[in-house]
């Protein structure tokens, strides 16, 4: 996603690699949950994420879509998120103790938290959101633990590479202005990535690079 922010005001100044020990950890976040409520549109699901969920909780894309994730643009592609429900805006799998329902497989955005990510030349950094996180008593951890994803390289060049083809179709879309392959292009992105399901007993990063492979075919 492309956002307009100034990282001298959000963050530390610092930038992190997986390797690199940053100021995140806050203990299990117990007592606290303030980052699963009034999140609004911005807790966006890439591939894996969708994997994942699906994976984790037994449930279809189609499932997940009727009360726990919902669709909206962000950067002119149609793409999923995490729905926030009822007056407080509490998410979906926040359960009535005040805990994520969903931890071991949460989404790519919520691991993260409250680190965040810049793409600069076809790589990517992590830096520490400052004013973001409630808890003040945070401890130094490593950056790739603190993610807690497998095969941390193999799934921040996923990342990379995903950023990176959401890019190129924008661009596309804005080349092209016209209606029908706008349409064109977000539905074959919804059906390839997240609406036709995975092999969940098979790697992910295979499927993934394939579909991403056929898709770049058609769109550019």
């Amino acid at each position: 996603m492309k956002r307009d922010i100034d990282l001298a005001e959000i963050s530390d100044g610092k930038f992190y690699t997986l390797n690199d020990m940053v100021k995140a950890d806050c203990q299990d976040c117990t007592g606290c949950s303030d980052c699963c409520r009034g999140m609004g549109e911005s807790i966006v699901l890439d591939p894996m994420d969708i994997y994942r969920l699906c994976q984790g909780t037994g449930l279809s894309v189609a499932e997940l879509l009727q009360d726990r994730l919902e669709l909206h643009v962000v950067d002119g592609i149609v793409l999923p998120n995490l729905k926030m429900q009822g007056e407080e805006e509490v998410c979906s799998f926040l359960n009535k103790e005040g805990r994520c329902s969903i931890h071991p497989y949460r989404p790519g955005i919520c691991r993260l938290f409250p680190l965040g990510r810049i793409y600069e030349e076809g790589g990517v950094k992590y830096f520490l959101q400052v004013r973001e996180c409630s808890r003040r008593e945070r401890t130094k951890i490593k950056v790739k633990k603190w993610i807690d994803v497998p095969e941390s390289r193999k799934y921040e060049q996923f990342i990379v590479d995903w950023h990176y083809f959401l890019l190129a179709v924008q661009e596309r879309i804005q080349q092209m202005q016209e209606e029908e392959f706008e349409k064109k292009a977000n539905m074959q992105i919804l059906t390839a990535f997240y609406l036709t399901p995975y092999n969940l007993t098979e790697d992910f990063y295979s499927q993934f690079y394939g579909r991403l492979q056929e898709t770049e075919n058609h769109l550019l």
